[in-house]
């Protein structure tokens, strides 16, 4: 490719330094594959003259892009573009064991020129827009887990569509935007219809759903559609302080502080999970099919939830998917 035809672009009244702006213009360029590899840049002379920069400036910018080992200098030659290298930011809310299970499994189906960062919004809509402001522009891609602010699809907005991709929440989003969700209602509800026989050994389902907890409140509308339908005695603790299990009732969760303490009782008070207490757990992690004979649990998949963003980065078509919740019966219900 003639660099001359690089369409290079300078805001000289942007609040992002001049040198950022030149590495995220050709970053976003080799995303693009304007740029390819071999593709030889302008020259840091060509672009002082041309854009009215330092020379200090380009050179910073070309010197960072050769430590991230994606541009390279030859004596008397010039720079060029070394690889294909592309950069997804990956936004989630916490991390957990289920989220490490995203996590593995989205970058694993990745190809190898294609590199992760993770960042974590913890619920904090200002933690988040900082997030967003500041990679605007330094990305090929944009996986973010959505959460419960109104502000979000604003803060969204200033990402092309084509570049986003929402997943595990269907809150706050646009009926254009790429998405790979979950489903915590139906979803939800069909699961504990598929456990509707274990859950009549027990005299009362209680749904432990703690005010620190940021799940889903449709879970808990479709939980008492559940108990109403098939004639179940129920109710919700939100207090996790006061939460004190009793034989003969069913607990459902979507903590797994709440199942430490469950777990815990049981063996203070002699109780046996799955016969004289019931307990399903929301969201599979690895040690859920080892601690104590086994968890039961309802949870999406999120192996395929990876598998499947991976995808919407590689193969450059949209996507608007629900990944399958399922129920999975172990000793504890």
């Amino acid at each position: 490719m003639n660099h001359d035809t690089f369409p290079f672009e300078i805001n000289h009244d942007s609040d992002i330094p001049k040198f950022q702006q030149i590495i995220n213009g050709i970053n976003n360029a080799i995303g693009e594959h304007i740029l390819d590899k071999g593709d030889s840049l302008p020259s840091v002379n060509s672009i002082c003259q041309k854009y009215q920069l330092s020379r200090d400036t380009v050179f910073k910018a070309y010197s960072i892009l050769k430590e991230q080992k994606v541009i390279e200098s030859v004596p008397n030659k010039g720079y060029y573009v070394l690889g294909e290298t592309r950069k997804v930011l990956l936004v989630l809310d916490t991390f957990k064991a289920y989220k490490e299970v995203l996590y593995h499994s989205f970058v694993n189906n990745l190809p190898e020129n294609i590199i992760t960062d993770v960042q974590f919004h913890h619920y904090n809509i200002d933690n988040f827009k900082s997030i967003i402001n500041n990679s605007i522009g330094k990305y090929y891609k944009y996986i973010v887990m959505n959460f419960d602010n109104p502000e979000v699809s604003t803060i969204l907005s200033v990402i092309p569509n084509e570049k986003l991709l929402l997943i595990d929440w269907n809150i706050y989003s646009k009926k254009n935007n790429n998405y790979i969700f979950q489903d915590f209602g139906q979803a939800f509800y069909n699961s504990l219809v598929e456990g509707k026989s274990l859950f009549e050994k027990y005299q009362e389902i209680q749904f432990v759903y703690p005010d620190f907890t940021n799940h889903p409140k449709e879970s808990l509308d479709y939980f008492k559609k559940f108990c109403r339908d098939f004639g179940f005695k129920w109710k919700i603790i939100t207090n996790a302080k006061t939460f004190e299990i009793k034989k003969g009732i069913a607990y459902i969760s979507v903590s797994d502080r709440i199942l430490g303490q469950f777990l815990e009782q049981c063996r203070d008070k002699n109780l046996e999970p799955g016969k004289d207490v019931g307990f399903l757990s929301y969201n599979e992690t690895p040690m859920k099919k080892f601690i104590y004979k086994g968890i039961s649990v309802v949870s999406t998949d999120f192996m395929e939830l990876g598998t499947k963003g991976a995808e919407f980065v590689t193969n450059e078509v949209p996507i608007q998917y629900y990944v399958p919740t399922h129920l999975i019966i172990r000793e504890s219900l």
